[in-house]
């Protein structure tokens, strides 16, 4: 029992179904609603495959500031697709291509330069959001979804069954959890993010699996962009501002930690839920929107300080 209680998720998991039940019971009439479920799982899509890339970039000591530009611009890529004639699978895998092309560019960068990741991808994070102000005009780009919106939508009826995108998500996430958990490439990561040199001097090789690793988490953010791109259905290149924040306070709330070598996918998740919850909860009770941007800063900057505290009790 003891060993279980120390898993990383754990935590994660009791704040989740403690806030879920504290909602339930303020907001019984709306939050119990078999509708509002489906919508929060919704609502968590885009971060939680975000933050299913992000895991793997923590665990391995790096950071990703650029995941939101990222995911904007795939939105004004896969708009501009359609608007060009190509069809809907083609225009969403063009939009993961250019996002992994711009995580490739962040791994060759901080292994090429030797620049703190913080650098490199705060840099890449203006890039990405100026190429995609450029490519969309700086305006909207409405275009036809062809089919891509059937992804995020919700049966009518209101209990209609779970929108595809989310089970995307569950997809990704459970090969996150392969990944990082049964691979020779997973435990590399693990490797490079507990001690960098001596996973080198172990034969690591160290510099490919950092590019691997922000090329996947560019793939992951290009996405969540599809799924962005289902719910919105136009490409906006001023979508998803401070999604990076949002991705990275659920992955340390799951238990992941800035400093590398420790995180999990599962965690994540259930911190990306709470999140969600937090925030629909919130706006079931009624709180205004600045009080749960303001909830949510402190969310960030307690798991911040928790993953502190970790730290020093290693």
């Amino acid at each position: 029992m003891s060993d279980f209680l120390k898993r990383s998720w754990v935590g994660p998991l009791c704040a989740l179904l403690a806030v879920y039940a504290l909602f339930l019971v303020l907001t019984p009439e709306t939050f119990a609603r078999s509708l509002n479920f489906v919508t929060m799982l919704r609502q968590t899509a885009v971060v939680a495959i975000c933050a299913v890339g992000m895991t793997l970039v923590i665990v391995h000591g790096g950071i990703d500031l650029s995941v939101g530009s990222a995911v904007a611009l795939t939105t004004v890529v896969i708009a501009r697709a359609l608007q060009a004639g190509l069809g809907p699978v083609h225009a969403a895998l063009l939009g993961v291509a250019m996002a992994a092309a711009a995580g490739l560019a962040n791994g060759a960068l901080v292994t090429a330069l030797g620049v703190t990741p913080f650098i490199v991808t705060l840099g890449t994070m203006s890039v990405l959001r100026g190429a995609a102000k450029g490519l969309a005009g700086e305006q909207k780009i409405d275009a036809d979804p062809r089919g891509l919106d059937e992804l995020m939508a919700i049966a009518p009826g209101g209990v209609g069954l779970v929108p595809a995108g989310v089970w995307i998500t569950l997809l990704v996430a459970l090969f996150g959890v392969g990944l990082l958990a049964y691979t020779r490439f997973g435990r590399h990561v693990v490797a490079v993010g507990s001690n960098e040199l001596t996973a080198r001097l172990c034969g690591v090789p160290v510099k490919r699996v950092k590019v691997l690793v922000y090329t996947l988490a560019g793939a992951l953010a290009g996405l969540g962009g599809v799924l962005e791109f289902a719910t919105l259905t136009v490409g906006d290149p001023t979508d998803s501002v401070g999604l990076e924040l949002e991705v990275i306070a659920a992955v340390v709330i799951g238990g992941g930690s800035l400093s590398g070598g420790q995180g999990s996918v599962a965690g994540t998740l259930l911190g990306a839920l709470l999140l969600t919850v937090i925030k629909a909860g919130c706006t079931h009770v009624g709180v205004p929107n600045w009080v749960q941007e303001i909830l949510t800063g402190v969310i960030i900057v307690v798991a911040m300080a928790v993953d502190r505290l970790r730290q020093r009790r290693r």
